[in-house]
This record gives structure tokens, C-alpha cells and sequence, in this order.
């Protein structure tokens, strides 16, 4: 009898949370349909700013107030509210993988659907250096066998200061050949805007952190060389086949 196949996603997912898991991390998940005050407020994003345009966000009918989830970023916020309110202060590491949903047209590399990937720590003496590693550690396994250098650009999102967009070049004989020796970049980062921390009852002055979030579906197009991201949401099983 012919076996099933794992679908790359949930392969990659299966295979971060045990790399994040060997580094200290916590699975965390949070709602698909979010609140604005989550989604948006929370995580320091102002009202009259362009991702709570229709052409971005998709509006819950008949619910005001309520969107799918448009990154998975609200989980952080939602954690570390519960942590407060069972009297558990930082350090906080967690890993939240997860669909998010934006209005888009879709493409090669776009899908109105997609899969991401949160990373949240917390603590009193966490630095971009500690980001830095974990991303670094975080490649290396996922590209076994291949060398993985990371570095950091100067970026701006709402809810971390300062923000980077993280790049990695991939190197070795095992590195996959489209990417190889390549500056790609893989991902948003940055340090916890203190009013997130704020916001979920963290003692800003006292502690720090830092978050970052990756498209899995891009990883996979990366890892495996798929062509086409609406592959990944087909169902087609000749695709699904090949994993």
C-alpha cells in the first residue's frame, strides 16, 4: 500500500520547532480571526497606518473589529499577557508557526494565504547579537551541511526598534544551487518596541527582547526550489508526491 506524504510545510514546521525546542523555546499559537486591538494596536501599529487599508487586511462581515490575522505577531502580545496575569514575569522564549491572511493578488511568490513563522525572547540582558545567533544556529540546521552567514539591514516595523531585515548567504557544496553564495533575504527582526512590552504588562524598563517573523512558504521555495508559491496551496498531490 502506497504511503501518505508530510507536506513540506508541515515538515519545516515539525523541524523548527525541534531546532527552537533544542534552544529553550515554547510552542505558543494564538486565534486566525484576531481582534484590531491584537493585530494592530497592540503591537504599537497606528491607526492611520496603510496596513489597515481593505486592500491589505481582510475585515471579518458583520464582526466589527476583527480581522484575519494578518502575521502572526499578535501571539506575542497575547503570551506575555497571560504570563503576566498568572504571575510569571520574563525571560519568555517562544516559537508561534502559523497561517496568516493578507488581501493580495496572487502571484509566483504571493499568496493571499501563507504560513509564518513567530520567534519572541524576552529577558533582561537580550541584545541584536543574541538575535543575530539564534537566526545563524536556526539556517545552519535547516541548510544541514552547507555554511550560513547572517546579516542585519536597517529596516522600519511598527512593533520592534531598531528593525532589520535579516539576509543569509548560503555556501558549501551542499547548499542548495540557486541560492548558493547568494545574499538572500529570508526575514523581518528587530528589537521589542517597548510599547509592545508595554502593552502586554512587561516592565519595559526592566526588560528587553527581541521578535522576528519568516514566510515558511518562502523557506520552502528556498530549501527546495520550488518555482511557484501557489504550488505549496494547490493540493496537488504530483507536487506533494515529490516530498
Amino acid at each position: 500500500m502506497e504511503r501518505g506524504h508530510i507536506h513540506p510545510i508541515s515538515s519545516l514546521i515539525r523541524e523548527a520547532n525541534r531546532i527552537f525546542f533544542e534552544l529553550g523555546f515554547t510552542f505558543a499559537e494564538g486565534p486566525l480571526i484576531e481582534s484590531e486591538q491584537y493585530n494592530f494596536d497592540a503591537l504599537n501599529v497606528p491607526k492611520d497606518h496603510p496596513a489597515r487599508d481593505m486592500q491589505d487586511t481582510f475585515f471579518v462581515k458583520d464582526e466589527p473589529g476583527m480581522v484575519l490575522r494578518t502575521h502572526t505577531s499578535p501571539v506575542q502580545v497575547r503570551y506575555m499577557e497571560g504570563e503576566i496575569r498568572a504571575g510569571n514575569p520574563p525571560p519568555y522564549r517562544i516559537i508561534a508557526p502559523g497561517r496568516a491572511f493578507r488581501n493580495e493578488a496572487t502571484d509566483m511568490t504571493h499568496e493571499a494565504e501563507f504560513f509564518q513563522i513567530e520567534g519572541l525572547v524576552v529577558g533582561e540582558d537580550v541584545s541584536l547579537a543574541n538575535l543575530k545567533g539564534t537566526l545563524a544556529h536556526f539556517y545552519q540546521e535547516i541548510f544541514k551541511g552547507a555554511d550560513v552567514e547572517v546579516r542585519f539591514r536597517p529596516s522600519f516595523f511598527p512593533f520592534v526598534e531598531p528593525g532589520v531585515e535579516v539576509d543569509a548567504r548560503i555556501t558549501g557544496e551542499k547548499a542548495p544551487e540557486k541560492l548558493r553564495d547568494k545574499w538572500i533575504e529570508m526575514m523581518g527582526a528587530g528589537m521589542v518596541h517597548p510599547s509592545v512590552l508595554k502593552n502586554a504588562g512587561v516592565d519595559s524598563e526592566k526588560y528587553r527582547g527581541f521578535a522576528f517573523g519568516m514566510g515558511l512558504d518562502r523557506l520552502a521555495m528556498l530549501r527546495w526550489g520550488i518555482d511557484d508559491v501557489r504550488l505549496v496551496h494547490s493540493a496537488d498531490l504530483r507536487f506533494v508526491n515529490q516530498f
